[in-house]
Formats: structure tokens, C-alpha cells, sequence
């Protein structure tokens, strides 16, 4: 199994900013694409907000271009997410993502972090 961990959310006024990160660890798992999806209240669906591949190809949601960053540190199997320019709307749980499979097969499977709470007061 592939376990993640995530860390720094927190509570921020509009116009502030957050970085998170998440920490995927497992034995041996070859970690692939790493992302971060979040869920905001009121039963919305989970939706992609950033996700980058294994040579640092990222994709970014339509809401977050050029507030958020996403970056990842192969060797410590960690993804981050720079959040800046914070608007209520992004208040939300956010959830760490990331592909995995055996080194000796071809199928990846998707493991999700617990989610961290982004609060954004305005």
C-alpha cells in the first residue's frame, strides 16, 4: 500500500496564501503522477486543482492558473502546492492523489491522502 501524507492547511484571509504538501511512502511502489483535488461544502464533487507527472509536466484547473503552483521532490516522494492569492471559493478539503504501481507491473492505482482543510475568510 501506498500511504499519504498531507500537511499545511490552515484558516487565511482573501489575498492569503497556503503551502502544502503531501508525503507518499510505501515499499516498493513506483510513484507516478501526483495531484491534488479538493472538495468544497455543500456536497460539491471532488475536482482536480493541480497535477504533475514523474518528469514535471503540470496541469492546472481554469480556477487556480496562475495563483497556484504545483512542484514535486522525486526523491523524497513528496508533492506541493503553493496557493496563493487565496479566494473564499477555494475553501475546500484538499486531497492528495498519486498513481502507483509495482516495478514489476504496468497498472497504476489511484491512493488518496485523508485531505487537509483550506478555510478562506473574506
Amino acid at each position: 500500500q501506498v500511504q499519504l501524507v498531507e500537511s499545511g492547511g490552515g484558516s487565511v484571509q482573501t489575498g492569503g496564501s497556503l503551502n502544502l504538501s503531501c508525503a507518499a511512502s510505501g515499499t516498493a511502489f513506483v510513484i507516478g503522477a501526483m495531484g491534488w483535488y479538493r472538495q468544497a461544502p455543500g456536497g460539491k464533487q471532488r475536482e482536480l486543482v493541480a497535477d504533475i507527472t514523474s518528469g514535471g509536466t503540470s496541469n492546472y484547473a481554469d480556477s487556480v492558473k496562475g495563483r497556484f503552483t504545483i512542484s514535486r521532490d522525486n526523491a523524497k516522494n513528496t508533492v506541493y502546492l503553493q496557493l496563493n492569492s487565496l479566494e473564499p471559493e477555494d475553501t475546500a478539503v484538499y486531497y492528495c492523489n498519486c498513481r502507483a504501481r509495482r516495478p514489476w507491473a504496468r497498472t497504476e492505482y489511484d491512493y488518496w491522502g485523508r485531505g487537509t482543510q483550506v478555510t478562506v475568510s473574506s
